[in-house]
């Protein structure tokens, strides 16, 4: 005999079905949102190469490139601000640090005075020459700041030494004692690839990496005062390849990527982690070529970019899909809801 009511026999499996369905959608859904998100490129007034680039905000976002442009949204990137730096047209800016919508540093590299910085603090009205290289053997790649008062830059090697200088007022900038920096191998040099060959982390932590003869991490842990270096398992021995950038997220956690940005194909020995605040690098797998940059996102979502696309991690490192094959230089964000990457020609995207 069959047990319970007709209409408890009647709608019971109709439950059921609605609670599978519901499950269904739900994971439909999920699988959806984790594979849907794309670069979508934002409209730029300009046809200049973009390889610096600041997130500030959800709504701040500084970038910076060749021909002495600068540009700036103040509204997320429905409109941008347009600058050529007087007396900068020439030169490449290759890295940028900004800290609102009105205070930003920018790097231009190139040997003896076309390596420079320059400051603005009205938003890009104004810019005020900070540093002139006058050392024609000096190629500054990148700078990188604590906090809008206290900033390093660094050049490459020069007499066996990478050259380096701070500042700690955010106006002048001078030389950091050379003696104290570990020496640099024969062909071992820094990328100048997406601004971030040199960062800085904590209160006085800084990181700078490098390529050519050599794949090694430099540490300090003083702003640049004194350094120690490590090796690490990135592909070395060529002059296009080594480490391109470096990011962490929190004092242990670390990024490297990398390879041969002559082979943006090739998948060998290009991303490496660190879980001791880049004292050691362990080896990955998963990125799907050469990569200028790198960004966490957060804890476990990890973006790399480069020239043949870009690859996404959303368990810290573990596994990885291709998301897209934008020629992308630099990736930069704010949390989730402010992901940026930027490339040639005018190029500007936001993670949709």
């Amino acid at each position: 005999m069959a047990t319970g009511s007709a209409r408890e026999r009647h709608f019971r499996p109709g439950v059921r079905y609605l609670v599978t369905m519901k499950i269904t959608l739900l994971f439909l859904l999920l699988a959806t949102t984790s594979v849907s998100a794309q670069w979508v490129k934002r409209t730029v007034a300009t046809d200049a190469s973009f390889r610096g680039l600041s997130v500030v905000s959800r709504n701040v976002v500084w970038a910076s490139g060749t021909r002495g442009t600068v540009i700036r949204t103040t509204d997320g990137g429905k409109s941008w601000d347009l600058t050529n730096v007087p007396g900068a047209e020439r030169l490449d800016f290759r890295d940028i640090e900004a800290f609102d919508a009105n205070t930003a540093y920018v790097l231009s590299i190139g040997n003896g005075e076309a390596s420079r910085i320059y400051k603005t603090t009205d938003g890009g009205k104004t810019w005020k020459e900070q540093f002139l290289n006058k050392d024609p053997k000096k190629f500054f790649d990148a700078l990188a700041c604590w906090d809008r008062s206290n900033c390093i830059a660094m050049s490459d090697p020069v007499d066996g030494h990478y050259r380096l200088i701070r500042t700690t007022d955010g106006e002048t900038w001078e030389p950091i004692v050379s003696n104290k920096m570990p020496a640099a191998k024969d062909g071992e040099a820094a990328f100048a690839a997406s601004g971030t060959c040199l960062i800085t982390h904590g209160k006085s932590g800084a990181m700078l990496i490098s390529g050519g003869a050599d794949a090694r991490v430099f540490l300090s842990e003083d702003r640049g005062s004194t350094w120690q270096w490590v090796t690490t398992p990135i592909v070395k021995g060529t002059a296009g390849s080594g480490i391109f950038s470096v990011a962490m997220n929190g004092a242990k956690n670390g990024v490297l990527v990398g390879g041969n940005y002559e082979k943006p194909d090739e998948m060998t020995d290009n991303l490496a982690f660190t879980t001791d605040g880049g004292k050691v690098w362990t080896i990955a797998k998963g990125l799907s070529g050469y990569r200028s940059g790198v960004v966490y996102i957060d804890a476990k979502t990890i973006i790399a970019v480069g020239t043949n696309g870009t690859d996404i991690s959303r368990n810290g490192g573990k596994s990885w899909k291709k998301l897209g094959t934008e020629n992308l230089n630099a990736v930069a964000a704010k949390g989730k809801f402010a992901v940026w990457a930027v490339g040639e020609k005018g190029g500007v995207y936001k993670l949709k």
